[in-house]
């Protein structure tokens, strides 16, 4: 079965550009590599729904299996055309009834587009690493966390977080720093998994994100200055490229939750195989019968 997905870039032309400058992969590209890991032959279009003037690329909701929702860093609480515009397409999604999946803007997405609430974390930025995110009564019971560990480290960036969960909405998994790390949200004929975290990510693409960031993280006082934080990406990108390093693992903190493809990335492996293809066989099920 040829899945036919859509993945939703909310970074405006400027900043994708910054993060390509830094050695960054598109915040789509991310999702293709993966997508093409867990799935045979997808079908897979981009929408880079912040440019003005930008549409659906294959038409109609309709013509897609399902929507995955990428990182911004746009503000979603703020009077932005290019933010209302994400909003009014994600509810669109959920009245024409097709699966989404999100990280971090996705799951503040998840939640504004049916009736919950952003704002800036109080607690400030979360970065590279969110330590300790456990899973909650449902999250253990729910189909997304299959395979995961109770608790576990994921990657991460952001300022804001979901500080109400909409109505029709499951709090899966929570940490110190941002409450609300993932939610199933169900609104109209829609159900949204989404993650605070980034399942996409590596290593590798993490620490060149530290890059991107560079000058506001040595000014937020996560870093002394430059080169303090380039030692950071130096030790991140080695262990990136040699997963085994002891000396390298013991120093960052990471293990196999964030250096192990099948557990990192179990979120979304489970968002395709328990949500999105039962759903296209539905879909598929009812037209027949409707023939």
């Amino acid at each position: 079965m040829a899945l036919k997905i859509c993945i939703i870039n909310g970074y405006p032309e400027k900043n994708r550009q910054a993060l390509t400058d830094a050695g960054v992969a598109g915040a789509d590209d991310l999702y293709v590599r993966v997508l093409k890991q867990l799935i045979p032959d997808p079908k897979i279009d981009v929408f880079m729904i912040a440019d003005p003037g930008s549409s659906l690329p294959g038409g109609g909701i309709e013509a897609y299996d399902a929507f995955i929702w990428t990182g911004s860093n746009l503000t979603i609480y703020e009077d932005d055309p290019r933010v209302t515009r994400q909003i009014e397409f994600a509810r669109k999604v959920y009245e024409v009834g097709r699966p989404s999946f999100g990280s971090c803007w996705g799951v503040q997405m998840a939640a504004a587009a049916a009736g919950g609430e952003v704002r800036k974390n109080p607690r400030g930025r979360e970065l590279g690493f969110g330590r300790k995110i456990r899973l909650t009564a449902e999250g253990r019971a729910h189909p997304m966390y299959e395979g995961k560990p109770d608790v576990f480290d994921g990657f991460i960036m952001h300022l804001d977080e979901v500080s109400r969960v909409p109505p029709g909405g499951r709090l899966l998994a929570t940490n110190e720093h941002t409450p609300v790390q993932a939610l199933e949200v169900r609104h109209k004929k829609g159900i949204f998994w989404a993650t605070q975290y980034h399942p996409e990510y590596d290593l590798y693409e993490m620490a060149r994100l530290f890059v991107a960031r560079g000058e506001v993280l040595v000014k937020e006082g996560f870093f002394a200055d430059r080169a303090d934080l380039e030692a950071k990406v130096a030790r991140m990108e080695t262990l990136g490229r040699h997963p085994d390093r002891k000396d390298l693992r013991w120093d960052l903190a990471i293990g196999d939750d964030l250096l192990s493809p099948p557990i990192r990335q179990s979120e979304l492996r489970n968002w395709l195989e328990k949500l999105v293809i039962p759903s296209v066989s539905s879909r598929a099920s009812l037209n027949r019968a409707a023939v």
